[in-house]
């Protein structure tokens, strides 16, 4: 609530920025915001770290880190700093900027799910209060900040943009990608008001190496979309030259390496066995839907979307083929998956496409096992349920199956190995560049 009495809140605000005594809140501690949290305190503020996932909270707090690529030894230095973890969200009045990287899911209609950030905008509320800058980080579509998070701070009677500071500053975080971190990947930022954005430009300025304002939250929203809505459909695009590639008898793998070679108007897609991630599969759906309430049909997106979900099962069918051809069916086939997560060298397995095609291949009567040394036992997961843990690629195991399925290609992986002692390979990621005789290209 507005107190007339105190000198300019966002003045105060941009002084704590600057000289750094700021408290930091990241709320969500996954993939965008531990890192985040990392930072934060590497360049020397106080970090709270609140998850409602009270195993997280006692690791962080132990010094011990959950993600593969992030160093415990990392973990231990934030501590050494004054990180702490917790699950009271009671503590966020201690802190003088809120940020949000929470999950934004489809439901089963394929429709936005905004449950996770506005139930945590809900338990925040209460402790709210002026002088604080609130960020949201999560992907959405264009309004949500302005016509969910905005409205909820007012009914507080908080004067948005005087007594505490909203903006849309999407992440922008590649899991295991050693060429990025989170200091060198520039951030966009838009502000509910110009006192709004001038506050996270100044929450952000100390991390990251630049910080790229934008008129608005809901241009903010949308360059998010327009970033991952631009690879869905190339994706897509290289998917469907993949399928026209393989009926003639070319391989598209080749294809994509010599039109690399030229040096503008082409930037190189790789076709895969479908779409994982976080993003990818998930935000175009989160602007068609919003593209509806304008009376505009997303169909270019759409039909993206719709060659990239058809690809687990165009692999289903090439493992079957390659079965028949061999005198074998796909019912009762020994399969080994080699990879489950979603991209190479992570163990991130959120909307893994290896998942869809082992519950496929089960789904028919395939006996599936997987190896990953990402993943050394199969997760809990709310949708999927596998009772598995990673196969060892020995030269006994490997000739012990019908079929090598390469779903996702980890670097660990021998792959040469993998050629001497397989029976069968179906690739769907391009690790073979030459024509063998037990390797049918996916």
């Amino acid at each position: 609530m507005r107190d007339a009495h105190q000198p300019g809140q966002l003045a105060k605000l941009l002084g704590k920025f600057e000289d750094r005594s700021a408290v930091i809140a990241v709320i969500g501690l996954g993939y965008v915001g531990l890192p985040l949290s990392l930072r934060y305190s590497t360049v020397g503020f106080r970090v709270l770290g609140i998850d409602i996932d009270a195993d997280k909270v006692g690791r962080l707090n132990a010094g011990s880190s959950y993600i593969e690529h992030i160093a415990h030894q990392k973990i231990a230095t934030a501590r050494e700093r004054g990180f702490a973890a917790t699950s009271d969200f009671a503590r966020v009045a201690e802190a003088d900027a809120l940020i949000i990287c929470v999950p934004t899911p489809l439901n089963v209609y394929r429709e936005p799910d905004l449950s996770f950030v506005l139930g945590t905008v809900n338990a925040l509320l209460p402790h709210v209060r002026p002088g604080q800058v609130v960020s949201l980080e999560s992907t959405t579509y264009p309004g949500t900040t302005e016509e969910e998070l905005r409205p909820r701070l007012e009914s507080r009677g908080f004067v948005v943009g005087d007594d505490v500071f909203l903006v849309f500053s999407p992440e922008r975080e590649d899991p295991g990608n050693p060429d990025f971190e989170t200091r060198t990947i520039p951030k966009v930022c838009g502000g509910s008001t110009e006192a709004c954005l001038q506050a996270g430009m100044a929450l952000y300025g100390p991390a990251i190496d630049q910080v790229v304002p934008v008129s608005s939250t809901r241009a903010a929203e949308l360059t998010k979309l327009l970033e991952n809505i631009h690879r869905a459909v190339n994706i897509g695009l290289v998917n469907e030259m993949k399928i026209i590639a393989d009926k003639m008898d070319i391989d598209i793998h080749e294809v994509i390496r010599a039109a690399a070679t030229k040096p503008f108007g082409f930037t190189p897609y790789y076709p895969g066995p479908g779409l994982g991630g976080h993003c990818i599969p998930i935000d175009p759906f989160y602007l068609t839907w919003k593209a509806r309430q304008y009376g505009v049909h997303t169909r270019f997106i759409e039909l993206a979307g719709e060659i990239n979900r058809d690809m687990p099962q165009w692999v289903i069918g090439k493992v079957t083929d390659a079965l028949n051809e061999r005198g074998r069916s796909l019912k009762g086939s020994r399969i080994l998956v080699l990879g489950i997560a979603y991209k190479k060298d992570v163990e991130d397995m959120r909307e893994s496409p290896s998942v869809e095609l082992m519950e496929r291949l089960r789904a028919k009567g395939a006996l599936v096992d997987y190896s990953d040394p990402h993943v050394p036992h199969f997760p809990r997961m709310r949708e999927h349920r596998f009772d598995l843990s990673s196969v060892a690629l020995t030269p006994a195991a490997i000739a012990s199956y019908d079929v090598l399925l390469v779903a996702t290609s980890h670097s660990a992986f021998d792959y040469e190995l993998v050629r001497q002692h397989a029976r069968l390979i179906i690739d769907t990621r391009g690790v073979y560049r030459e024509r063998l005789p037990n390797v049918v290209k996916a």
